[in-house]
């Protein structure tokens, strides 16, 4: 059987016919490798290569004093290395997005009107420019830790306000509707269980497995805040888990066994949520809806954080806060009630 060549290792043809190898690794120098795989020769190319460091990203296209330059030294800061993989995929797609219209441009004389004017041209997508005012404060804020500037001028420019809420909270008379619809022992009623049950997103609800239940209770460490949450696992979950065909790693498997990722669960469930006859109503819906039900049973926002492992408490406030109107206000109805009953007897 012919030996495959070591990991990295590509070859193509040149114009006179002869055999060229190359380690090709993505973020580094192409490294030529003489002689043939595995051969003494080529190994120590090989060795050589891999010990070689990686290129910083667009150094070759910086000029000092730049955003380039400013975004080159971001991405080599210990701040950016330290985020979760996926929000580094997330900042580093918002960041690259501005850098190919403004990357050229200096650093130097950027105020907080500039900004603002960058800002106003998002403004009718007010959830890409609030994210990307958040980018600029922390590039700048890089820039004034590492002396490039004296001043941060994202800091004072305020985000748009969005008449949005974000993704719309599931109702009961919803949930109930796709209970309907996709009864236990499905896979979507599965996918539906482990999102509502955990609260959790849908990046750590594709990840879940038999490994992370021990004594009825899961315990997984989120991708995104690196936050470990222990829930115990509900009744109706459990009906769940022990019904639907699970995999031997991670519960919910795609139509050809494989696990999910989180966009093609994304894709998954929203079929799943428009086959129930329901519109504009996402997975990450479901996590909300968790901590609203967690609210209205009365726990304080340090318990659902527990759950949900949020780490801000001004955002689950919204749900305990929520959750308080509409039992006062239902106590204040019920009050009025009694208050007429009590007069019309008189």
């Amino acid at each position: 059987m012919k030996k495959r060549a070591p990991k990295y290792c590509v070859s193509f043809q040149d114009r006179h016919g002869k055999v060229r190898w190359y380690l090709r690794r993505q973020g580094h120098k192409a490294v030529p490798l003489l002689g043939l795989p595995w051969s003494p020769q080529f190994m120590a190319a090989y060795e050589a290569g891999l010990n070689e460091e990686p290129i910083s990203p667009g150094a070759s296209r910086t000029r000092q004093g730049s955003m380039n330059s400013l975004i080159v030294s971001y991405y080599s800061s210990a701040a950016f290395q330290g985020l979760a993989d996926q929000t580094r995929k997330t900042y580093r797609g918002i960041i690259e997005r501005f850098r190919q219209e403004h990357g050229d441009k200096s650093m130097v004389g950027l105020r907080p009107q500039h900004i603002r004017a960058l800002i106003e041209q998002k403004a009718q997508t007010p959830s890409a420019a609030n994210n990307l005012l958040m980018i600029l404060r922390i590039l700048l804020g890089h820039a004034v830790d590492t002396g490039l500037t004296d001043a941060n001028p994202a800091v004072g420019v305020r985000n748009i306000r969005a008449a949005s809420q974000g993704f719309r909270t599931w109702q009961e008379g919803d949930i109930q509707r796709f209970e309907a619809r996709w009864p236990v022992g499905t896979a979507q009623r599965l996918a539906f269980d482990l999102c509502l049950y955990t609260g959790q997103r849908r990046g750590d609800v594709v990840r879940m497995g038999p490994q992370h239940i021990r004594d009825g209770v899961l315990s997984i460490r989120q991708q995104k805040t690196g936050a470990e949450v222990v829930i115990p696992v509900h009744g109706n979950l459990q009906a769940s888990l022990d019904t639907a065909q699970t995999g031997e790693m991670v519960f919910l498997l795609t139509s050809q066994g494989r696990a999910f990722t989180a966009n093609g669960f994304g894709n998954f469930f929203r079929d799943a949520v428009e086959s129930a006859g329901l519109r504009g109503l996402s997975a990450h819906g479901l996590r909300k809806a968790a901590c609203r039900r967690l609210a209205e049973a009365g726990c304080t926002a340090h318990e659902i954080m527990s759950i949900s492992g949020h780490v801000s408490l001004r955002e689950v406030q919204r749900y305990t806060m929520a959750a308080n109107r509409e039992q006062m206000a239902r106590s204040a109805f019920q009050k009025l009630g009694t208050s007429q009953n009590k007069n019309s007897q008189t």
